[in-house]
């Protein structure tokens, strides 16, 4: 594999994800997902992966990716199968055989896109937000990875929608407007009485500025400026200016000092960090990118960052994490990046 140093391109990835050793291990995968591994493949793949450090990490980093894509891409997995036991054959890694039953879980890291297209996975939650929930499918105002969209609902109120944000437009007591956040994240200045629903709770304002975040039954609630009022259930709560408030199904958390200006950044087109650990920023760096960072090393998702992003050049956050914290960064196909 290639390092940081060797790579012309300036790139800082080592091997490419279609690269012959992960070519390899997919192929691995894909046999001992066939249901006819033998004990003399369990030994044949030790001696493989006992080559070198950069065998070990190619299966890993194959073994990861196959788990976290769960059920999306049978059609590519189908396509995987004849062109990984191929590649065993060639390379001799395993002998031929004939009339090899291969399983359903074979791994193909170039069409991450078409198994959107292949697949009828489409009554839970998208892995990797790949394609739309039914929700936001059928929602009034959605937004792509990296969109943002200002929606003017009157001379009075405004909203301004984050990345991955669906809402839709209703009614709330008597008569007054009102949006359901579907999902993602709003900024909302309302200068009459308004009102927010989202996972069984409503957030009321009649003059203010505030952000509502919700991530599946988890809604997070900021008051950027005056007061507003979130009720859920029989609980109500007040929230002023510089505090928030998250709530869920077991019900509300206290409400804590936030900065305004971090809180906010998005809406300016940043990200401000200010000593979050690294999982964290990899977290919500996955929001406004296609694909998705990994972190394979826990240790190194807990050192602490302090750092302003550019949302119009997120790709450059990535690469200057991995300077700052010394980390080997690799891209794979579908904007698959991972640090360790």
């Amino acid at each position: 594999m290639r390092d940081a140093t060797s790579n012309p391109s300036g790139d800082i990835s080592a091997t490419s994800g279609d690269g012959p050793l992960a070519v390899e291990a997919t192929a691995w995968l894909v046999r001992l997902a066939s249901g006819e591994a033998t004990s003399e493949d369990a030994a044949a793949l030790q001696r493989w992966r006992s080559q070198s450090s950069a065998h070990r990490q190619a299966f890993a980093e194959a073994k990861l990716l196959w788990e976290v894509l769960g059920p999306a891409g049978d059609m590519v997995r189908e396509r995987a199968k004849v062109s990984a036991v191929q590649a065993l054959v060639a390379t001799n890694v395993i002998a031929s055989r004939r009339n090899v039953k291969l399983g359903r879980r074979a791994f193909l890291g170039g069409a991450l896109a078409a198994s959107v297209a292949a697949v009828g996975y489409v009554g839970a939650r998208p892995p990797f937000r790949l394609w739309p929930s039914p929700g936001e499918l059928t929602a009034d105002y959605r937004t792509g990875t990296g969109e943002r969209q200002t929606i003017a609902l009157a001379d009075d109120v405004s909203i301004v929608m984050n990345t991955q944000t669906s809402i839709d437009i209703r009614s709330g007591a008597a008569g007054t407007r009102a949006f359901e956040l579907i999902d993602g994240e709003a900024a909302v200045t309302a200068k009459a009485s308004f009102e927010v629903f989202a996972a069984n709770g409503r957030v009321t304002a009649s003059s203010a500025r505030f952000s509502l975040r919700r991530d599946q039954a988890s809604v997070c609630v900021t008051c950027l400026e005056g007061a507003v009022r979130v009720n859920r259930h029989d609980q109500l709560v007040e929230v002023l200016t510089g505090q928030q408030v998250v709530y869920d199904d077991n019900g509300f958390r206290p409400v804590a000092p936030i900065d305004v200006a971090v809180a906010s950044a998005w809406e300016r087109g940043q990200l401000i960090f200010r000593h979050e650990p690294l999982a964290r920023v990899v977290q919500e760096l996955n929001r406004y990118r296609p694909g998705k960072i990994v972190l394979l090393n826990d240790r190194l998702g807990e050192r602490d960052v302090v750092a302003t992003f550019q949302l119009s050049r997120i790709d450059e956050a990535v690469v200057n994490l991995a300077q700052t914290f010394s980390a080997r960064l690799r891209r794979l196909p579908g904007g698959m990046v991972l640090l360790s």
